[in-house]
């Protein structure tokens, strides 16, 4: 018979594997999508929603775990050297932002995944100035705030949703 430390360790582990190919598939299908908006850098950023329930059912160094599987896997499959550079940049500043804000604790998990989609699109902005080596690029950063803010919404929504499902389902407690 295992013991409770073993069970728990087993089911992060489980539940590690199973977000980051949540991750991955979610990052497949946005990839796949057809989505033109006129500022370059705006998405959903569905696959995000991993990332945020990993933050809340498991803990952050999981949930960075999940983010550097999904950033390697995704930058072999569909990636270039520009995309994984501006994805690495968002991802990890985003992440970082979401743990700090997370754990301040008067955030909800919507305000998290907001201020995650916010700071994904600054660091991948930060990337640019450093390639275009301009800061003309800045002009983009009140459309890149409002995407941002709207994707975080979506990705906080659906990780809620997502999140009390699993709780409940796994009778995993915070």
């Amino acid at each position: 018979m295992l013991l409770q430390n073993e069970k728990s360790f087993s089911r992060d582990v489980a539940l590690t594997g199973l977000l980051a190919a949540f991750s991955i598939i979610l990052s497949y299908i946005e990839y796949l999508l057809p989505i033109n908006i006129a500022i370059p850098g705006i998405k959903p950023g569905i696959a995000n929603v991993a990332i945020v329930v990993a933050l809340y059912i498991l803990d952050y160094k999981k949930a960075i775990i999940i983010d550097v599987i999904k950033l390697i896997v995704i930058g072999i499959l569909f990636g270039n050297a520009f995309s994984i550079m501006f994805s690495v940049a968002g991802a990890l500043l985003s992440l970082l932002v979401m743990i700090v804000a997370k754990k301040i604790k008067i955030f909800t998990i919507l305000a998290v995944s907001v201020c995650g989609g916010v700071f994904h699109n600054v660091g991948q902005l930060i990337v640019a100035i450093f390639i275009m080596k301009s800061t003309i690029i800045l002009s983009y950063l009140p459309f890149l705030i409002i995407g941002g803010v709207l994707a975080g919404i979506i990705v906080g929504i659906i990780s809620a949703a997502v999140t009390r499902i699993m709780m409940k389902a796994n009778k995993i407690t915070d």
